[in-house]
């Protein structure tokens, strides 16, 4: 296969990616807020998350570094958590990746600083291996709470949400003691994580608007710097004009003392 028909087949791929994508998402949403027959939409969305899956440990079977597919694909892997709906939003962050794969900002004259920020924020700051640990970890601890505490799975997802991000609303508690050392471990690895992935967000931010702050001053020393020298110019200039002036009155005269 050239490499011309390669890419026919990679952009039609990527189409049908994109349609499924949105179509889960609207799913989610039908789901949620219960619009529509449920029971078509959750075998849709069943139907939707085998073919995510699919596709996502297909793309790892053959990924060059396995490494780094497991690191930028960690929204896909989110995507296909099978313990509620509202996980399929996650999908979004492969279209991102296709945006960028076909360079489509740049094609649409929209590529400039705010792209090149969204993906130093992303990954040099290492938001999205923060990101993903605090999720592999509250996903994991509802998991296991549903499992010891009897839990439904929307349920210990709801609990271990609340109690890693230090709300606890109290309505589901640990009763079994596997329970509580699980909540434990939530609470530690969880809240440490988050409150990680929280200070990244502010240090990210803050820093940007100190960035701004500099190029800003930077920007009006270099003003002030040109103006100064439009002055010194102008002040050039006007010398000049009246040493001019004062040449002409002197040829005018001599001009007159001659007649």
């Amino acid at each position: 296969m050239n490499e011309a028909k390669q890419q026919r087949w990679m952009a039609f791929y990527h189409l049908i990616v994109t349609i499924l994508t949105l179509w889960s998402v609207v799913n989610v949403f039908l789901l949620t807020f219960h619009v529509g027959p449920w029971r078509i939409e959750s075998q849709i969305s069943n139907g939707l998350l085998v073919f995510f899956a699919i596709d996502y440990f297909v793309r790892l079977a053959f990924a060059h570094d396995r490494k780094t597919f497991l690191i930028h694909s960690a929204f896909d892997l989110m995507g296909i958590i099978p313990m509620h709906p509202v996980f399929a939003l996650f999908r979004l962050g492969r279209l991102t990746r296709m945006v960028q794969y076909h360079h489509l900002f740049w094609k649409l004259g929209l590529d400039g600083k705010w792209t090149h920020d969204f993906h130093r924020f992303i990954y040099s700051t290492g938001f999205i291996y923060l990101f993903s640990i605090s999720i592999a970890i509250i996903v994991l601890s509802a998991l296991l709470f549903s499992v010891f505490e009897h839990q439904s799975l929307s349920d210990s997802l709801w609990w271990a949400i609340t109690t890693a991000t230090t709300v606890g609303y109290g309505d589901d508690t640990p009763h079994t003691a596997v329970g509580k050392i699980i909540a434990v471990g939530l609470m530690f690895g969880g809240i440490g994580f988050i409150g990680l992935l929280t200070s990244t967000i502010t240090d990210f931010f803050t820093n940007q608007t100190n960035q701004n702050l500099n190029s800003d001053d930077d920007t009006a020393e270099q003003s002030q710097d040109d103006m100064q020298q439009l002055l010194a110019k102008i002040d050039l200039l006007t010398h000049k004009v009246d040493h001019l002036q004062t040449q002409v009155k002197h040829l005018e005269k001599s001009g007159h003392k001659k007649n």
